[in-house]
């Protein structure tokens, strides 16, 4: 029999901590998978269907508000006409659709209809001339 240090093999210290390392790594791993507590994912904000249309003549940029929490604008430019568009818009915010004729310029309407029904209807002329067309978005219920 050899005889044994005081502190134990320093080989069997070495296995001993690297066993207990392996335990660990093991009980987070397990922890991991069997954590199936599902973080609470974030409600679908509500939304209404929307259609923008653009008709006229001339070239022009469109800028409109589609599915998008921050509410920040769709910008299409060098658009042909005539143009339409249909997105869904978060409830809360004002749908908007805004026609620029460029510097040819030209005659171009806006239309705004929201969930199927018109909306407002407005006009641009000449050069740069511009046109915005807005709402309100009904409630889920209406």
């Amino acid at each position: 029999m050899e005889p044994e240090s005081a502190g134990g093999s320093p080989d069997r210290r070495g296995v001993l901590i690297a066993g207990m390392a392996l335990l660990a790594c093991l009980g987070l791993l397990g922890y991991g998978i069997l954590n199936t507590d599902e973080q609470p994912k974030p409600r679908a904000v509500p939304t209404a269907e929307v259609t923008y249309e653009v008709t006229g003549t001339g070239t022009v940029e469109v800028w409109y508000l589609a599915r998008n929490e921050a509410g920040t604008a769709t910008v299409e430019k060098a658009v042909t006409l005539p143009w339409t568009k249909s997105v869904q818009v978060p409830l809360g915010k004002a749908p908007t659709v805004a026609v620029v004729l460029d510097g040819k310029g030209g005659q171009a309407s806006c239309t705004l209809a929201i969930r199927g029904k018109h909306v407002q209807r407005a006009t641009a002329m000449g050069e740069f001339g511009r046109a915005t067309c807005t709402g309100a978005l009904p409630d889920d219920n209406g």
